[in-house]
């Protein structure tokens, strides 16, 4: 997932992409650990894409608080 393709989501959408993505990422975690994970670059693209979403969801509410002072 791009940077752009985050900032057009909204913010139920990105709760849901948040969820979704740490669902994926523990059971990655867990198929790594049972020698079962065949593509563990999937791994660091989640992460990414977790790291993204948060970052957006953060970026949002510092926007919020600006505009509201």
């Amino acid at each position: 997932m791009k940077p752009k393709e985050v900032r057009a989501l909204s913010d139920d959408e990105l709760a849901k992409r948040l969820e979704d993505g740490r669902v994926e990422l523990f059971n990655l975690r867990f198929q790594m650990a049972t020698s079962r994970l065949d593509n563990t670059a999937r791994v660091t693209t989640v992460k990414r894409d977790i790291a993204r979403i948060q970052t957006e969801i953060r970026a949002r509410e510092i926007a919020q608080a600006n505009a509201s002072k």
